[in-house]
Parts: C-alpha cells; structure tokens; sequence
C-alpha cells in the first residue's frame, strides 16, 4: 500500500505543472484575431494601451499612419484678375459713380475715372479695384447696372511660381546677409573691413528689391482690377411718314419767310453800302459823252 501511494505522490505535483503550462501557453504564443504568430498586429496585445491612453509596458508602439503619410497639400495659386467691361447706359456718368459706389462698398477703391462730353454725347471710363475673394461679387453687381454689356472679359495670370522663386530667392540674401554680419567683427584690416561692408550694402540692395517685387505681387494677387467702358444710348428719332401736318408746313413757312427777309435786308444794306459806286461811275460817263458832242459839231471854216 505504501509504494502505490508513493507513486501517486509524486504523480500529483507533474500533473499540476502540465496544467499551468497548458493554461500560461495561449497568452503567451496564441495570435490574436486576424494576426499572426510570428509578427504582433494591431488587434495583438502588443500594441495595446493603458486607459489614460500611453502604451501598456513593454508594448510595441504602434506605427504613426499619419505623419508617414505621402500626400502633399498643394499650396493655393496665385492669380492676377483683370476684367474689362464694356457697356452702354442713358446716363454714364451717373453709371460711372455707381460703379465707384459698388467698389468701395466690396471694400475696393478707384483708381482712376474720366467723364467727358456734354449732353447726350457724355463718356466714362472707370478703373476700379476690389479684394479678389470678392472680385466675381463685384463683376456681377456691375454687369446689374442699369444699361446693356456689350462686352465683358476676364483674365487671370498664373505668377505663383515666380512669387516662390522671389521668396526663394529672398531667404538666400538674407541668410547671405547674415553670413557678412559674422563676418564684420572677424576683419583684422581695414581693407578688409571695407570689402565686408561693400558686400555687404550690394546684398541688402538686393534684398530691397526683392522684398518689392514680392510686395507688388503680394499687392496686385490680394486685389484684382476691373475696367469699365460707358458710352451713352443714342435714340434717333423715327420719322412718320404719309401723315400731313399743317402746323409743320405753317413752321417750315415762317422760317423760309423770315430766310427770305434776312435775305431783303442783307441786299438793302449791301445797295445802301455800295450803290453809289455805279451811280458815281453812270454820272461820270454821261460827262464824257456831253463834252464830246459839242466838238463833233461844230463848222467847218
């Protein structure tokens, strides 16, 4: 009785050891859902985090999508808008106001306005400028005045490469400038010294010029300019032809009559002015001929 009994003593503690490695063996080697055994994946516990959101220990931070992401946000373009407007109303001067009113309530301004002629013969010509998220707004508050388009055109100019190369181009002078500026308290003659200083007064030249040219652009992308054009609506007057018109005729009769009296009393003046000319010349000619009778007839002796 005591061997068996031995035998199962020491049989108990090997069953109990298989038991816990059987039951420690699937947390350890099993793969998740959807992963495998050889490599952890998302859903393995490996990448598992805490509740206050950081990594569990000795867990494999996860790889970050984002910032290993390819896409590139294309940066927005750079336009200059120009539009020309051609349009005709009965009063262009009054149209040419309007359309200053119009810009400076989009938050524009004029540049420049000529209002010429008199009458029904009045012009304008209006050049105006708004800020280009509101240029389309402003193109079509103008085209709503009162009169008819009779052309409208609108371009744009793509200069977003050239405005890159200019800050480009920028940085580089700047961080030139830089360089000279380090430079100055290292010369130890006063050649050098002069030469650091002359380079150094070329770069900011150039720094200068740059800086205006990004300016204009930067100034000419943030407002477009619209130009308009207003002549005035010429109404001809249509004549109604097989209608007899007495008072008409009556009119037509004055005015020949009081031609023909302008005529009598311009003839009056001019006989009155010169009519003794001939008058003088008739007298002189009846003269000559009464001194020549007499001659002609006297004898013979």
């Amino acid at each position: 009785m005591r061997r068996p009994a031995r035998v199962l003593a020491l049989l108990v503690p090997v069953v109990l050891l298989a038991a816990a490695c059987a039951a420690a063996a699937p947390a350890t080697t099993a793969p998740s859902e959807g992963g495998s055994g050889a490599f952890p994946v998302r859903g393995d516990a490996a990448y598992q985090v805490a509740a206050d959101g950081k990594p569990a220990p000795g867990a494999i931070p996860a790889p970050d999508f984002a910032t290993n992401s390819n896409i590139v946000t294309n940066p927005s373009r750079n336009l200059i808008l120009t539009a020309n407007v051609a349009m005709k109303t009965q009063d262009p001067w009054a149209t040419a106001d309007k359309a200053r009113a119009i810009a400076t309530g989009l938050g524009g301004d004029i540049l420049a306005m000529s209002q010429t002629g008199r009458g029904e013969n009045r012009t304008a010509l209006i050049t105006v400028r708004v800020p280009s998220d509101r240029f389309d707004e402003a193109l079509r508050q103008l085209k709503l005045l009162d009169g008819e388009v009779l052309t409208s055109n609108v371009d744009a100019k793509d200069v977003t490469d050239q405005f890159t190369d200019l800050q480009a181009r920028l940085v580089a002078k700047q961080a030139e400038e830089q360089r000279y500026l380090q430079l100055f308290p290292q010369a130890k003659t006063v050649d050098e010294t002069l030469k650091i200083d002359a380079a150094l007064g070329n770069v900011r030249v150039q720094i200068e010029q740059l800086q205006g040219q990004i300016n204009l652009i930067k100034n000419r992308t943030e407002f477009s300019t619209i130009t308009m054009s207003i002549s005035p609506i010429v109404t001809v007057p249509t004549e109604t032809g097989g209608v007899w018109d007495p008072s008409k005729t009556f009119a037509k009769a004055i005015a020949a009559l009081s031609v023909f009296f302008k005529f009598a009393a311009d003839l009056a003046i001019w006989i009155l002015v010169f009519g003794w000319i001939p008058l003088i010349a008739l007298a002189l000619l009846l003269a000559a001929t009464r001194m020549r009778r007499p001659s002609a007839a006297a004898p013979t002796p």
